[in-house]
């Protein structure tokens, strides 16, 4: 036993042995109390996470279930059934048992519980290390490097999904390396039972079941044909049938069909049907486009550099064990343990990366992977000790060392008391936090949504006694003690008094926004407090308003209504000068459409297609002010709004709309000059168009006099690409990829107008087929890159055309190349057929064989385009065997207008 308490206190050592031999025998669960104490006289200060009510929801839907009542869970939600309960129905119980009913002393109960288990985990972690190592100093190095990551820590208060598995996953371990190690029936029946609920909580606890079930594999290869052959097969299947039936009882939605569920819940593990935004290295990317290495940077960005360095050494030393003994690591009980941590660590993140999962909100989802690493750091402390204990290192680098390891967990530590109530928003020095705000600009932050807690708490104590209006997300009032409840009513009204808001964006202007507190972690806003009447501001910020107002409301406004809009340079000011007490409190919305998306900074638009801006008005007695700050970037066009507030959100539809163009032309003017060129595609369509101009890749929508369901009702896009590679793999097989959207989503209804601008993908484009179910369809044809166009006329120059008519016809190997030296754009309107008749008329579809031809009749834009005066279209031909084509151009109920035969075979 390494002891070097002995060594610097041996007068302790001396006089109390048997107190000495205590805490160091009993120094883990010393630590784990300590711990214990500290979070529960903390419970309850960390905030509301945003699911916590689904959490319970689950929960309930679950009890619900198993008493015979009707089924609580949403249609649109079934993919919650397969939600492990293993913890979340216990905590149920628990709070019913108890009598609990108000939401503050339930969500302290779930905070003391989750807490607990996490502790609970922290001692099987000490246990564990213990056994593995055979060293208490080491034992007690896994339990810190466990209960010190700020995140992990910060987490385990208000996340009761991801870390009860962290924590059920350790104690897992525990039983493993246990039942492995004593080899007896009732060990593997407890190993079963705890891999049965870790199965519940998230169907990668099957994991471990395998991994126990390929170890008694390996067992029974070096096993002879004796009763050890029987003893190893008895408790593999005493094993599996413990978690089995452990699974099944803990989960009420499998009691109908096992096998169902178990399919359900790995279909949702590969296939989660949620896809958010999520800001990721400045990126604002959706969740199942994330780059392969996201869990694996966030880990390394969100992790203590000491636990990132032993973790990483420990890593190195197992797979050198496993190189330099391969036939121990399979036979010998510890060696192997040390492998299978490394393979659950390493495996999960590795299947992540090839398997593109949809991963979001950082690594919380991957908690449990810290389990094996933290032990990996223990197992690179003891790689570093045994190294001190060489001659040359045994004083000097074992006091480095330990001073290293000291110094790096008291850091952890310090993060941990400097970041509360929030350290799971800890990060290290590997990304910039020195730079004011670029870490919210790079990566998302609380995600969690809550940091309101310390806002609602900071109003509360600036303003004793007083009742308040606040807008805010409700779960954040319902949560506070009934005392605080009193003083926040249930809906914020009229004249709301404070707004608070999470990470805030940069729509805001510094001195409008005027923060009277600010929640700041590494020189980042993660949330704040705006006061929003004058009776809450200070004089200076009274003041600071009114200057704003002065600044701004000069000249003309640039749109008048029921509040009118001023623009000066970059700040869009809504006024309203006769503001009465009875007026609504209303929200103000921009959404800019700039000229060019290459301008945006990736994180700062919305689906590729808009900026959006928003801004809560302030009341300063008869006067009522709203500020939104432009961005830099700003040129385009702007739909300008007002709504009404419905407790924290905008509610309902705007009070008006408006468009407003910084740049010319604008929508307005692009879409009445397309309509001057175009005929309407029907009486009740959208007119559509592609706008290419300034580098634009996207389609303009637009309807005047569009009613509010035409608004509402589902367009259907569909995008065919020149290259099926361009295409997602799921879409491949259809042939194009399908962006179907509402408009309300990609615009906006200025002047009772429907406009939506959806941006295209950037790989080239084939055709674009839209419409709104029966009410009208429509097809477009991008013209063809004129690069391409005039490399093709270049390869036509000097060869005599194959076919002389209206076009000469060129057959160029699989393509047909149609050109005009002089062309107008009358000469391509007409529609073009082609005919291709094939040597053997089997080549054809089942539809075309009795015709006896192929039928490719297209238009000209979609396969080609005019360039300094001529005209060209290249068409792609069949790759079957082609006797002769037939081609030329025809009108509806004209007929042909030209044609042409070209023969000879292919």
């Amino acid at each position: 036993m390494f002891l070097p308490l002995r060594r610097i206190f041996p007068p302790l050592a001396d006089k109390s042995p048997a107190a000495l031999n205590f805490l160091t025998v009993r120094s883990g669960l010393l630590i784990c109390a300590l711990f214990l104490l500290a979070g529960l006289a903390t419970a309850g200060d960390y905030g509301i996470r945003i699911d916590e009510l689904l959490q319970r929801r689950i929960a309930e839907a679950n009890l619900n279930y198993i008493l015979g009542r009707a089924d609580s869970v949403a249609p649109d939600r079934r993919h919650e059934r397969v939600y492990g309960i293993a913890f979340e129905l216990p905590m149920l119980l628990a709070e019913r048992a108890l009598g609990l009913t108000d939401n503050y002393p339930i969500h302290r109960l779930r905070s003391i519980l989750t807490h607990l288990l996490f502790i609970v985990g922290g001692y099987f972690c000490y246990r564990l290390a213990y056994r593995l190592f055979n060293n208490r100093l080491l034992a007690l190095g896994a339990l810190l490097f466990y209960l010190l990551h700020p995140r992990i820590y910060g987490s385990s208060f208000i996340n009761s999904k991801d870390l009860p598995f962290l924590s059920i996953f350790i104690i897992a371990l525990y039983l493993l390396e246990r039942a492995f190690r004593r080899d007896t029936i009732s060990a593997f029946i407890m190993l079963g039972l705890a891999v049965g609920l870790l199965t519940n909580l998230r169907i990668m606890g099957l994991m471990l079941f395998a991994a126990v079930m390929g170890m008694r594999g390996l067992d029974l290869l070096y096993a002879g044909n004796g009763p050890e052959r029987k003893r190893i097969l008895l408790t593999a299947g005493l094993f599996a049938l413990a978690a089995g039936l452990t699974l099944y009882a803990v989960t009420p939605y499998a009691w109908a069909n096992p096998v169902d569920y178990l399919l359900a819940s790995l279909n949702l593990t590969a296939n989660h049907p949620n896809v958010v935004f999520d800001l990721f290295q400045g990126r604002l990317l959706p969740s199942a486009a994330m780059p392969p290495h996201y869990g694996l940077t966030w880990f390394g960005i969100t992790t203590p550099p000491l636990f990132l360095l032993l973790g990483g050494i420990g890593m190195v030393a197992v797979l050198a064990q496993g190189i330099a003994r391969p036939a121990a690591v399979f036979r010998n009980n510890r060696l192997r343990c040390q492998g299978l941590l490394l393979a659950c660590f390493a495996l999960p993140l590795l299947a992540a990366m090839l398997l593109a999962a949809n991963q979001f909100n950082g690594w919380r989802q991957s908690y449990f992977l810290y389990a094996p690493f933290g032990l990996l750091a223990a197992g690179g402390l003891h790689w570093l000790l045994a190294s001190w204990s060489r001659p040359r290192l045994r004083f000097g680098g074992g006091l480095v060392g330990f001073g290293l390891v000291g110094l790096g967990l008291g850091l952890a530590l310090l993060q941990i008391v400097q970041l509360y109530p929030f350290p799971y928003n800890y990060f290290n020095f590997l990304v910039d936090r020195t730079t004011p705000e670029r870490l919210r600009q790079q990566y998302q932050m609380d995600y969690l949504e809550s940091t309101h807690q310390a806002g609602l708490a900071y109003i509360l104590e600036r303003h004793p006694g007083e009742t308040l209006t606040v807008r805010g997300p409700r779960r954040h009032f319902d949560y506070r003690p009934a005392a605080d409840r009193q003083r926040l009513p249930a809906t914020a009204g009229r004249n709301a008094d404070y707004e608070l808001l999470p990470q805030p964006d940069f729509s805001q202007p510094a001195a409008a926004f005027n923060l009277a507190y600010r929640y700041r972690l590494y020189n980042n806003t993660l949330m704040a407090v705006q006061p929003l009447t004058a009776a809450r501001m200070t004089d200076s910020a009274i003041a600071a308003y009114r200057e704003l107002y002065r600044q701004a409301a000069v000249g003309e406004p640039i749109i008048r209504a029921d509040y009118n809009v001023y623009r000066e340079g970059r700040l869009l000011a809504f006024v309203k000068e006769n503001c009465s007490p009875e007026e609504p409190d209303a929200w103000f919305g921009a959404r800019l459409f700039p000229a060019d998306l290459e301008t945006l900074p990736p994180y700062q638009y919305r689906r590729g297609s808009y900026v959006p801006l928003g801004s809560h008005g302030v009341r300063l007695g008869r006067l009522c002010l709203a500020f939104i700050q432009l961005p830099d970037f700003a040129q385009g066009d702007l739909i300008l709004m007002q709504r009404r507030v419905g407790n924290f959100k905008p509610k309902g539809l705007p009070l008006w709309e408006e468009l407003y163009s910084i740049s010319r032309p604008g929508l307005a003017e692009l879409i009445a000059d397309y309509r001057r060129k175009n005929p309407p595609v029907a009486a009740n369509a959208f007119d559509v168009f592609l706008d290419r101009d300034s580098g634009r890749n996207r389609l303009i929508y637009a309807k005047g006099d569009c009613d509010q369901a035409e608004y509402e009702t589902r367009v259907t896009l569909h995008i065919y690409p020149v290259d099926l590679a361009d295409l997602p793999a799921r879409r491949r097989d259809s042939g194009f990829d399908n962006r179907d959207f509402l408009p309300e989503v990609y615009g906006g209804r200025p002047g009772g107008e429907c406009i939506a601008v959806v941006p295209l993908p950037d790989y080239p484009i084939q055709a674009l087929r839209t419409g709104q179910g029966n009410r009208w369809q429509s097809n477009l044809y991008p013209p063809a890159d004129l690069d391409y166009l005039r490399a093709t006329y270049a390869t036509l120059s000097a060869v005599q055309p194959d076919s002389r008519a209206a076009f000469n016809l060129y057959w160029q190997g699989n393509r047909l190349v149609y050109w005009r030296e002089t062309c107008a754009a009358g000469d391509t309107a007409a529609g073009f057929f082609l005919h291709i008749i094939p040597q053997d008329v089997a080549d054809l579809p089942a539809g075309r064989r009795d015709a006896g031809f192929a039928n490719l009749d297209f238009v000209f834009a979609r396969y080609g385009g005019h360039f300094d005066g001529k005209c060209l279209a290249a068409v792609a031909l069949p790759d079957y065997a082609i006797a002769a084509v037939r081609t030329g151009q025809y009108v509806d109920g004209l007929g042909e207008v030209w044609a042409a035969e070209l023969t000879g075979g292919r």
